[in-house]
């Protein structure tokens, strides 16, 4: 080997080292948290918990220790940092230790710690209440006595690193449903109820400012619902869809145009259709309403939208409805 490819060789060993030694000397990075399916709280769980498929929050599949998450109004945080006291919990059947305050990235709170005999089980138990912005988000911890892997230590730096995210991803929330939207016709999604129900809606027309503040530049919405249960034989459908049709709210003035039994996605359905003022406005608006029976229940899809716009929206509509596939 010559003089000058060793030297670059001892340079280039040179230069590692030291790499590797401001490698060490930087702090280690910190986990990311892991948010349940359809949450908008999650944290940095310990090591051996992972998200329940069941529930709002982790467990670990080889013991009952578990970590619940709950979210509440955001009107809720007083009531409890005042309500929750030692004689609330003693009729939960946990005995109060310790509270002390909790200071979060997004908000204050405040940490329960004690133990609770359940099913002659023994089980040490955390309790965070934590207020964001817009919801109060309560953490409960259980873990049986005899479970060393779980520390006070450990759970402790769990729940310090519970994280807010400003909303969930809409691919997540589409996820959760119990049916697929194969052909969105140009809708977008307004909101999603966790395993039941899907708004879509489109606001694509000119906005006018003086409708805005009446909520009149929303030019078509539409419901899909999963929903359990509902008549068991096909002469019942007529009168099953009067009574739903009756819920939908935001309209009054209705007044039915068509009624009538068909197919939808190759299974018995119902539609109903109707001419109706928007509540709110006075605007002229249509009305659908379509149920398709089967499986033990029924899909309840709900399209309104204005009157002077109607055939082109009812296209849109009727595309979404037959792209709808159970999963």
């Amino acid at each position: 080997m010559s003089h000058s490819s060793f030297c670059s060789l001892r340079a280039s060993t040179g230069f590692a080292a030291l790499f590797a030694l401001v490698m060490l000397a930087l702090p280690a990075m910190a986990e990311d948290p892991v948010f349940p399916p359809g949450s908008r709280v999650g944290l940095v769980p310990p090591a051996g918990m992972v998200a329940s498929k069941t529930f709002d929050g982790f467990a670990d599949p080889g013991s009952d220790a578990a970590i619940l998450i709950t979210v509440l109004p955001a009107a809720a945080y007083p009531q409890i940092d005042k309500t929750l006291d030692a004689d609330v919990l003693k009729k939960q059947g946990v005995k109060l230790e310790k509270r002390e305050p909790m200071q979060l990235s997004f908000g204050k709170g405040f940490l329960l710690t004690g133990r609770q005999v359940s099913e002659k089980t023994r089980y040490r138990k955390w309790l965070l209440a934590a207020a964001a912005s817009d919801f109060t988000a309560l953490v409960t911890v259980q873990v049986p006595e005899q479970e060393t892997a779980y520390s006070d230590r450990v759970v402790r730096e769990a729940l310090a690193t519970l994280s807010v995210r400003p909303n969930v991803p809409e691919a997540e929330e589409l996820g959760l449903l119990p049916f697929a939207i194969g052909d969105f016709a140009g809708f977008h999604v307004d909101g999603a109820l966790r395993g039941r129900a899907l708004m879509l809606s489109d606001t694509s027309g000119p906005k006018d400012a003086s409708k805005e503040a009446n909520g009149g530049n929303l030019d078509a919405r539409m419901l899909i619902a999963a929903v359990p249960g509902g008549p068991t034989e096909p002469d019942q459908h007529a009168n099953f869809a009067k009574l739903a049709f009756g819920e939908i709210g935001g309209i009054r003035n209705v007044r039915v145009t068509v009624s009538e039994s068909l197919r939808i996605g190759g299974q018995s359905g119902y539609q109903t259709m109707a001419e109706a003022k928007d509540a709110q406005t006075g605007a002229d608006l249509m009305v659908v309403q379509w149920l398709r029976f089967g499986g033990g229940g029924y899909l309840q899809m709900v399209g309104i939208a204005r009157a002077d716009g109607w055939t082109s929206v009812l296209t849109r509509l009727r595309t979404v409805r037959d792209s709808v596939e159970l999963r």
